[in-house]
């Protein structure tokens, strides 16, 4: 019996030594956003190598690299005609989904990981993206979620980017992931796992620190600490802009 205690502490030490045989070693072409007025977007490229301890294995490793935006609840509606008139037929509460979500691989993202590793990790779009507090009259509300992940990856704020990741000689890798212009500012967690027979054997994770500066920070926290000033000035913006453009036509017709 304590031979058997004394094997069974030996493995359960022997654990971390076994994962520290693949580690990631990252890096970012920036780690800081800043949201200016003139901003249409960014594109970062993420690199890095994979150190290892021992020698590469038979069993090919895979990448997938992860960028998230700051998440939130969403309230989805679906509307239906009664009696001439569109209203909102059913309602769905998303507890948590990010306002950007790309996920870039080496390969088919369901061939490198398993669904078990999904789950556990929240790794794809479908599980980044959180559903609770369904109202109980919905029958299909896995439509709502579909529905959401189509509408954000047609405005592009959510990127499935299958193959995406370059892997050279099984040790040096890279991608890059492109930010939109309508970005939400917070920190944006990235996260690389390194994969093998759909199984992570390592990971690591970073943040990108998205920020609004010059006059558009200035804006954005005028309207949060002082509402009342930004809604007067914006009025007396709209009152001068509209006199500017009244009088700039009146001299082009005189």
């Amino acid at each position: 019996m304590r031979i058997a205690a004394l094997l069974l502490l030996l493995l359960i030490s022997a654990l971390p030594l076994r994962a520290q045989d693949e580690e990631v070693v990252l890096g970012l072409s920036q780690n800081r956003v800043a949201i200016t007025a003139s901003f249409d977007g960014s594109e970062i490229l993420v690199f890095g190598a994979v150190k290892r301890q021992t020698p590469i294995p038979e069993t090919p490793m895979e990448v997938i690299i992860t960028v998230a935006g700051p998440d939130g609840p969403v309230t989805l509606h679906r509307k239906a005609r009664k009696a001439g008139i569109w209203v909102n037929a059913d309602t769905v509460r998303i507890d948590r989904a990010p306002s950007f979500y790309a996920v870039a691989t080496t390969g088919p993202l369901g061939k490198i990981l398993s669904q078990t590793e999904d789950l556990r990790h929240e790794v794809s779009i479908p599980r980044a993206v959180r559903s609770v507090g369904v109202s109980e009259f919905v029958a299909d509300p896995g439509n709502f979620t579909e529905a959401l992940i189509r509408i954000r990856e047609d405005e592009g704020v959510y990127q499935q980017l299958e193959g995406a990741v370059t892997f050279d000689q099984q040790t040096l890798f890279r991608t890059k992931i492109t930010l939109p212009s309508n970005l939400t500012e917070g920190s944006y967690p990235t996260r690389i796992f390194l994969t093998r027979d759909g199984r992570v054997v390592s990971h690591f994770e970073t943040v990108i620190d998205v920020r609004k500066v010059g006059l558009e920070r200035w804006l954005f926290a005028l309207s949060k600490n002082q509402p009342v000033v930004y809604g007067i000035l914006s009025l007396v913006i709209a009152v001068v802009a509209g006199w500017l453009a009244s009088a700039v036509f009146r001299w082009f017709r005189s």
